[in-house]
């Protein structure tokens, strides 16, 4: 699965500001959303994940803890099955633009319950469904779990054009805790190769 799949969903990790009220209809959810974004200027939490191939009819699980910054920074760091790191400072990753628009909901997302019916899953989250405007390879729908009394984002599930899916679980979530500039910064080993990506 490839991890730019996994960037798309630490870009909305920044809805993870505490907001008094309880809102009670896809409207309501969705303004809570966009308003807490502006409020978010960094964010850190400890991710697992699970990745199902469909076409190996494989899944393949990992861990870690993600970084993020307002102006697309963000450093994923996976520490299993093995070491592993993707870096932005804002501009070498084309996630930015993004996360710059992540204040605007309905601007990049056709945005519905799950099951309008139930808004809330089993856990008693928000179940959101969203569609990007924009065709995404490496995502075609996304689906959130949101806390609605602290806004966190507990689940996120990514699906992709060939139907494979990433599946992550969020927890010790820290925000606005002023994350410095060098956590955003990769500093390749002695006699690693770096490969651009085009």
């Amino acid at each position: 699965m490839n991890r730019a799949v996994a960037v798309l969903i630490l870009a909305l990790l920044v809805t993870a500001v505490a907001v008094p009220a309880a809102a009670q209809s896809l409207d309501d959810v969705v303004r809570e959303i966009e308003a807490v974004y502006g409020r978010m200027t960094d964010l850190r939490a400890d991710f697992t994940q699970t990745a199902f191939n469909k076409s190996l009819n494989q899944t393949i699980p990992a861990k870690g803890t993600v970084y993020l910054k307002k102006g697309g920074k963000l450093r994923w760091e996976y520490t299993e099955p093995t070491p592993q790191e993707i870096v932005s400072d804002g501009k070498k990753l084309w996630v930015g633009s993004f996360l710059a628009g992540l204040g605007r909901l309905r601007t990049e997302f056709q945005v519905r319950f799950l099951n309008p019916a139930q808004p809330k899953d089993t856990e008693g989250n928000w179940a959101l469904d969203l569609a990007p405007k924009q065709p995404l390879p490496t995502m075609t729908r996304l689906i959130l779990s949101i806390d609605p009394k602290s806004w966190e984002i507990r689940k996120a599930v990514v699906h992709d054009q060939f139907e494979n899916t990433v599946t992550m679980r969020f927890s010790k979530m820290v925000v606005n805790s002023g994350l410095p500039e060098r956590t955003f910064t990769f500093v390749a080993p002695k006699g690693v190769v770096i490969v651009p990506l085009k």
